[in-house]
């Protein structure tokens, strides 16, 4: 069971927590939400709990908690640019479909 960062997406977390002066790493789930029935959650993480699971990936600690796991395993986090947009893609191999929009998904 894993949880991994691409080169690109680790760059960014790590520039974003040096700039905000703190931060453990960050925190990938799910929740109930959206058009398909689940979607992300990515916050910083600056205090960890005992039921933290963590995994390290390019130098970054992840958390998560293992009901979110249970959806996420194998899941890959990279950081993409196409023309003006950028942000945050979920590599999930467990996502049976996604809304039109991207924001949610079902497994």
């Amino acid at each position: 069971m894993a949880i991994t960062l691409s080169e690109s997406a680790a760059d960014h977390v790590r520039n974003f927590i040096a700039k905000r002066g703190k931060g453990l790493g960050i925190r990938l789930g799910v929740k109930t939400s959206g058009c398909s029935g689940m979607a992300y959650k990515l916050e910083f993480v600056d205090v960890a709990s005992d039921e933290d699971m963590t995994f390290e990936s390019h130098g970054v600690t992840v958390f998560t908690d293992a009901k979110s796991l249970a959806y996420l395993d194998g899941t890959e986090l990279d950081y993409t640019k196409e023309g003006l947009n950028e942000g945050f893609k979920f590599n999930n191999p467990n996502v049976k479909n996604e809304c039109g929009c991207g924001e949610s998904f079902n497994v």
